[in-house]
């Protein structure tokens, strides 16, 4: 045999050791979480989602499917603790509101490309180190949760405050918001949206965002405006996100100050939210 045949013949095997190993870990994968989807829902996570305002006012028939895609995203997604114990608390109360913006959603799975839920127990600080003419500076700020296409960060304090409590933001909702952006491979407040729907969707959502982004700029008489809040203001994917919050947050007050807001984010989530929660 000459050598190029042999090392042929050597790639080959390899290949196929992988190949099959691959194969025969999706297996076990697939029979582990068909399994576990076939055991009824813990006592104790229904009792956590019981706590939220959302839960119980959903369907019978949705609770059903979320507690399902609780499980679904429980078992597929890594949860990692810095300088806490991640707890089933933690992780049924993130899947919860996580897969409850997708529950009306036509997908597999609850961000498929999402990989890591990164928990940190309070408000973590980092630098920012800028050039500007030559001369570097640091600055220091604080983050309340953080989205990358397979990574999410959420501070479990405020997280657990605003998961149980209805308090105008949930930076749960907010973080998963961005994920949603980006899954047209863009954070830029245009989610995954029909083309007839494009258009009128980045007329009523940029309108406002620029609308609001003026005032604060010229720091004028908010009216209305100062539902959203000035972090709003700072790009079009932070005005999606925000405008998510308040839409399953205080879904009455978005809806009686921006009507044309609401029946957008209505129409994409497709979920009445004002069926959701008592202002």
């Amino acid at each position: 045999m000459s050598y190029y045949a042999a090392l042929l013949l050597f790639f080959t095997g390899v290949g196929v050791v992988v190949f099959l190993g691959y194969f025969v870990l999706k297996i076990k994968k697939e029979r582990a979480l068909k399994k576990l989807l076939a055991t009824p829902f813990k006592k104790q996570w229904r009792i956590y989602l019981q706590k939220t305002p959302h839960y119980n006012k959903l369907p019978l028939e949705d609770r059903k499917k979320i507690e399902h895609s609780i499980v679904m995203f429980t078992y597929m997604k890594e949860f990692m603790g810095v300088g806490i114990e991640v707890t089933e608390e933690m992780k049924v109360i993130i899947a919860f509101y996580a897969c409850l913006l997708l529950l009306h959603k036509r997908t597999s799975n609850c961000y498929d490309n999402l990989k890591t839920i990164i928990i940190y127990p309070s408000a973590v600080a980092f630098e920012n180190l800028q050039a500007v003419g030559g001369i570097y500076t640091k600055e220091k700020f604080l983050i309340d949760g953080q989205a990358a296409n397979d990574t999410v960060v959420i501070i479990w304090h405020d997280a657990k405050k605003e998961a149980y409590h209805l308090r105008h933001n949930n930076v749960i909702v907010h973080e998963f918001a961005h994920e949603i952006d980006f899954m047209d491979g863009e954070i830029d407040g245009v989610p995954p949206i029909e083309r007839s729907k494009y258009d009128e969707w980045t007329r009523i959502l940029f309108h406002d965002y620029k609308k609001l982004n003026a005032l604060v700029l010229k720091n004028r008489e908010w009216g209305k405006y100062k539902l959203l809040g000035a972090y709003a203001a700072t790009n079009e994917a932070e005005f999606f996100a925000v405008v998510t919050e308040r839409f399953f947050e205080t879904p009455h007050h978005l809806k009686k100050h921006f009507p044309e807001l609401y029946n957008e984010l209505k129409s994409f989530y497709n979920i009445d939210t004002l069926q959701l929660v008592n202002e």
